[in-house]
């Protein structure tokens, strides 16, 4: 599973031109899954979302995390997180996985990080056409993917 996590000061889902999503301070969190990923891949990276510390403390400095900011979660699913652009200049997304195999992997792995968290998570809507709105913080982006655990 890979994710790319933006810390947001505000982000929204809109959906045929209503918004079904939307959260303040916190995380956007962008989530792609591969036929070879496991449960495992998502508890993981929900344990790792759930302790990251990338809000300032009084000095400025990154030390806070979502729980210490009280800040809040979108997940997003984004299968296009696993393109492949080696060849030509279509992607290719053969890596990732299919509806039936990602859907209870993200829907899990939603499930986990309000374990973590303690509080509900905003969602999109899997295989939907989203528009997605943020306001990047910092600006602080982080790729996590469960493949290569750096």
């Amino acid at each position: 599973m890979r994710l790319l996590l933006q810390r947001v000061s505000h982000a929204t889902v809109t959906i045929d031109g209503r918004e079904t999503a939307r959260i303040g301070l916190g995380f956007l969190i962008f989530v792609g899954i591969e036929a070879a990923d496991t449960g495992e891949d998502a508890s993981w990276l929900a344990g790792k979302v759930a302790k990251m510390r990338l809000f300032a403390d009084g000095e400025g400095a990154m030390n806070l995390s979502l729980a210490e900011v009280a800040g809040e979660v979108l997940v997003v699913s984004q299968f296009t997180l696993h393109a492949s652009t080696k060849k030509g200049n279509r992607p290719s997304f053969i890596r990732a996985a299919r509806p039936e195999a990602a859907i209870p992997l993200y829907e899990g792995f939603i499930l986990l990080l309000q374990k973590e968290l303690g509080k509900p998570v905003a969602t999109g809507q899997f295989g939907a056409d989203m528009r997605v709105a943020l306001e990047n913080d910092g600006p602080v982006t982080i790729w996590i993917d469960s493949k290569a655990r750096e």
